[in-house]
């Protein structure tokens, strides 16, 4: 494997990193965002009211974006395993 290979497929495997997680991680720092203002607006200052919106937010992106999340990571595990020969030589 040479080193543009090598450095292609970890550039790929981070860009895939971020596409599968972004949706996630977005999600749960808007909703931070907005308990946080509330919380400042309301001066409560509740530690569990900080993690079951975010707890809650990340499952429902996960339920929302799980095919799409499943089929990006697939379709780079088989581009992967389908070259792999080329990828040894």
């Amino acid at each position: 494997m040479s080193e543009t290979t090598a450095l292609s497929l970890t550039r790929q495997a981070i860009v895939i990193a971020l596409v599968v997680g972004g949706p996630m991680l977005v999600l749960s720092l808007v909703v931070g965002l907005v308990i946080s203002i509330f919380q400042t607006t309301t001066q409560l200052n509740e530690q569990t009211l900080t993690f079951v919106p975010k707890i809650v937010a990340v499952a429902v992106a996960a339920l929302i974006f799980g095919p799409f999340m499943l089929q990006t990571l697939l379709r780079f595990a088989s581009g992967i395993l389908g070259n792999l020969s080329g990828y040894l030589h």
